[in-house]
């Protein structure tokens, strides 16, 4: 039995990373650095292409609202499986010109696909491992995210030299790859897991119990998402073109970013060892704000390297950072459900704000309020976490969630 669940932790872990690396690293933050090229061939407008990064968003909301019945459905293997190869697709047929409405539709089926594997694909591969391994493996897996940044960091502004198709399919064989070589170790994760999932199916899957401190997080993970926006979508075009630096300068600090990114998630779980879950997503949420209002204070090469690599580092560890209090709050056996209401939560205002975002652009031409914004929602959301431990009384009450 011990090593059934050595070899489903060490299967989950990479299965996990490579979700979340297709899921969200290239269906979703590709995009970014691909933006100004995009206009600048005159594929679409500037408008236009925000309007594309919110159809995104809102496919990401579609997918992790529907990503729990989903998986309880047709099972969490099929589902996850099914993802990969919906994002994998979203990314070829983005590869020619074609009409807004044709680009509009695949960048919403990639979000969807990538809201299912945050959270079938992400929350199945934390529990697959024993109590002890899970807040490690969760924090590899999120890497993913961070490594599907620095990848699309490097690999777009040399794909872009030969073309916008080529970019596109050049991103799309990196998800075919990476599918290829874990679509067997899903399988193997879902063997493993067979049985404890039929146990649990077989005893019930109560809705857990939600205590105030639970909506609170859920509420500072919604705002979360406000203050993440305009680096994950705008911040390559405002670097390129509102500031005048151009794409190869914007490109070396999306790289920054992708850095960042990369050591984040591994960086937040240490740092969550060490001052625990509440006051690390607290003091991660001030210095994310601090750093989302930086550009308003300094163009600086400093100040905006500065930027680029918190952020960056701060949008997995927000991840593992609301991940990890909320199964401190709920518990493992409740997590993935809880975890579907925070990541519904999170693409709700995310694609709320990123339409919101592109209409404001559209009426200012300007990025500038877009980060003083976002810093405000994440000020708000620290002082959310910061509430005191005895909020955690119950909001729902059942039976088998007595101890919240």
């Amino acid at each position: 039995m011990h090593s059934v669940a050595k070899i489903s932790g060490v299967s989950a872990g990479v299965a996990g990373a490579a979700a979340t690396f297709v899921g969200v690293g290239l269906g979703r933050f590709a995009y970014t650095p691909i933006i100004p090229a995009m206009v600048g061939a005159g594929w679409f407008t500037a408008p236009e292409a925000a309007y594309l990064g919110a159809a995104n968003l809102l496919g990401y909301f579609i997918g992790a609202v529907a990503a729990d019945r989903l998986a309880h459905r047709f099972g969490a293997m099929q589902v996850i499986l099914a993802a990969f190869v919906v994002v994998t697709a979203s990314l070829f047929m983005c590869a020619w010109p074609s009409p807004y409405h044709w680009f509009a539709g695949w960048r919403l089926a990639a979000g969807i696909g990538g809201g299912v594997l945050m959270v079938v694909g992400g929350s199945t591969a934390i529990t697959a491992v024993p109590a002890e391994q899970r807040a490690r493996v969760g924090s590899f897996v999120f890497t993913g995210v961070g490594l599907g940044i620095l990848v699309s960091a490097v690999a777009v502004p040399a794909l872009l030299r030969t073309g916008l198709s080529a970019t596109w399919l050049g991103i799309a064989a990196v998800a075919t790859l990476i599918t290829i070589c874990v679509w067997r170790r899903w399988i193997h994760v879902g063997r493993h897991m067979a049985a404890s999932s039929t146990a649990r199916e077989q005893g019930g899957s109560p809705a857990p119990a939600l205590g105030l401190a639970v909506a609170l997080t859920l509420g500072a993970y919604a705002l979360e998402a406000i203050g993440f926006i305009p680096h994950t979508i705008f911040w390559v075009d405002y670097l390129a073109r509102e500031l005048g630096r151009g794409m190869d300068v914007a490109s070396i600090y999306w790289a920054v970013f992708g850095i960042g990114a990369t050591a984040g998630a591994l960086l937040s779980g240490e740092l969550a060892r060490h001052i625990g879950w509440q006051r690390g997503f607290m003091t991660a949420l001030l210095l994310k704000a601090a750093a989302v209002a930086l550009p308003l204070l300094s163009a600086s090469w400093l100040a905006l390297g500065l930027s680029s690599f918190i952020v960056g580092a701060l949008v997995p560890g927000m991840v593992v950072f609301a991940s990890g209090r909320l199964s401190e709050l709920v518990g493992p056996s409740a997590h993935r459900r809880v975890w579907g209401y925070a990541t519904a939560a999170f693409a709700t205002a995310q694609a709320l704000a990123g339409y919101g975002f592109a209409g404001l652009f559209s009426l200012t031409g300007s990025y500038s309020m877009h980060f003083a914004i976002g810093a405000a929602a994440l000020a708000v959301g620290a002082v959310l976490v910061a509430a005191p431990r005895g909020s955690n009384r119950l909001l729902t009450r059942h039976p088998a969630q007595t101890k919240e």
